[in-house]
């Protein structure tokens, strides 16, 4: 169905009283032999005109951007030369060239929406007659199969349902973003294949996202690609680490991240598909699969999704963010290669030098007490516990110095065989001591919920550093 070379051109449909208003209009125009009616519901309304044009499927309401009904439209030699929409007497009277049209019709009445941009119409349309060219492959589907499970038997699930990446959920999710769907964003390993905006789109869908969550995912994405990151090590170790997200900036209360109440449990959408979606770009476009290069002898829960907001509200200490370099109020993203969490209960004290001896016995535990130095950690303080330091005047670079001198060990408590244990550090030429995190290792972030005496430890890969893994940050852009 082409549109006339020449002639007027009305869209309406019958649920629009407007349209029923003018519907003896466009009858007298139909019978001059000067208009097409292209009816968006009904494909006998108007009755008023005897040929009507069937625009239930919206194609002709698409291409023509049809937004309000009834809308006007002058064409002269197959481009389009007036229009307007509503009822304007006025304007009606200019487009159709007839100064006496709707002389019984009142002024002025507004339209309708029309159907073409009803809630979730717009991707399903450009889907269907846009044109678009997809960079991935389309996967067709029988017409009995259950695409929730097509995605489980041909491996792109991470054991949990995922949503299908249909055309129309894929173009919604890149509506999030402003970026080119083809521009690629670097190699992802293991098998260094491109990874485009598109593809992280595909996935992001897959994750259960919102497309107002896809900046802080690109951002992610390209944080784990950074070579500094290490992705291919962090797939391949036999350790329990994966990919840890922590945003910081007005995009994480944007899209409504939790950095309170259980900030590093289930609950909070965003949280979740942004960790999944960077766990299901390694998967299903890299190729980082479990009992593939993935070697993890464990692994840890977070490998399905570890992403969290710092708490930056009555906030007395630096963001992350901001210590590794930008700008307070840059919404920014930093990946770390960490593994579960190791919880650390402290209700007694009250004093700085007191909690910080808490946290410096919880932190030697990471991955040995007699390794060191071990890997990177993020040491992870409830509010109630900052405030703690901040009544006593502590900013975070005083907590970080106490806890670098209470984590100096000598070599006798560390060293192989004492205390009739054989892992430890080799016997040095002389006693010395040890560090248990390399210098700048140790991270410390706020967050939680602000009841209960309770932080947290979230330990790295025993490969940080330059040797191995260091975490990443990267601004959230558009």
């Amino acid at each position: 169905m082409s549109l006339p070379r020449d002639g007027l051109v009305v869209v309406a449909k019958r649920d629009c009283p407007t349209c029923v208003l003018v519907a003896p209009v466009l009858g007298e125009l139909a019978a001059k032999g000067a208009l097409t009616v292209y009816s968006q519901d009904d494909p006998s309304f108007p009755e008023t005109v005897t040929m009507v044009e069937d625009d239930t499927d919206l194609e002709q309401s698409f291409r023509l951007g049809i937004e309000i009904v009834p809308t006007l439209i002058r064409m002269a030699d197959g481009r389009e030369v007036a229009r307007t929409y509503g009822w304007s007497r006025a304007e009606w009277r200019r487009i159709v060239g007839d100064p006496n049209l709707g002389a019984t019709l009142p002024e002025l009445r507004p339209g309708c929406g029309s159907k073409s941009v009803e809630p979730g119409a717009a991707e399903v349309l450009q889907a269907r007659y846009g044109n678009v060219a997809f960079g991935a492959r389309k996967i067709e589907l029988g017409e009995h199969d259950d695409a929730y499970e097509a995605c489980f038997e041909r491996g792109w699930s991470d054991g949990l349902p995922v949503v299908p990446p249909t055309p129309e959920r894929v173009l919604r999710m890149l509506a999030g973003t402003t970026r080119d769907p083809k521009a690629v964003l670097g190699l992802t390993p293991p098998d260094l294949a491109p990874l485009t905006v598109e593809k992280v789109a595909i996935n992001a869908v897959m994750a259960g996202a919102k497309p107002e969550y896809l900046p802080v995912i690109l951002a992610a994405v390209e944080a784990v690609l950074d070579e500094a990151f290490c992705l291919h090590g962090v797939l391949a170790t036999t350790m329990f680490v994966g990919p840890v997200v922590v945003v910081n900036g007005p995009a994480a209360r944007a899209i409504g991240m939790n950095w309170g109440v259980n900030a590093l449990g289930q609950g909070n959408r965003a949280n979740a598909a942004i960790g999944r979606a960077v766990q299901l770009v390694v998967r299903n476009v890299g190729g980082g699969k479990p009992g593939g290069v993935d070697r993890a002898t464990l692994g840890n829960p977070g490998k399905l999704t570890f992403c969290f907001a710092e708490d930056e509200v009555d906030n007395s200490w630096e963001p992350w963010s901001v210590e590794r370099g930008l700008a307070k109020d840059t919404s920014a993203v930093t990946v770390f290669a960490g593994s579960g969490i190791q919880g650390i209960a402290d209700q007694l004290s009250r004093t700085p030098d007191s909690l910080a001896r808490t946290f410096a016995a919880a932190l030697r535990q990471v991955h040995h007490p007699k390794l060191a130095p071990a890997a990177d950690a993020i040491l992870v303080v409830s509010p109630e516990h900052e405030h703690v330091f901040r009544n006593a005047g502590w900013s975070k670079a005083r907590l970080k110095q106490a806890l670098e001198e209470l984590l100096l060990l000598p070599t006798e408590q560390v060293v192989r065989g004492a205390d009739g244990i054989a892992e430890g550090v080799a016997p040095p030429a002389k006693p010395t001591l040890h560090r248990k995190f390399r210098e700048g290792g140790l991270h410390i972030v706020r967050a939680g919920g602000t009841a209960g005496l309770f932080s947290a430890i979230i330990a790295g890969w025993s490969a940080s550093g330059e040797r191995g893994s260091s975490p990443v940050t990267r601004e959230v852009g558009s």
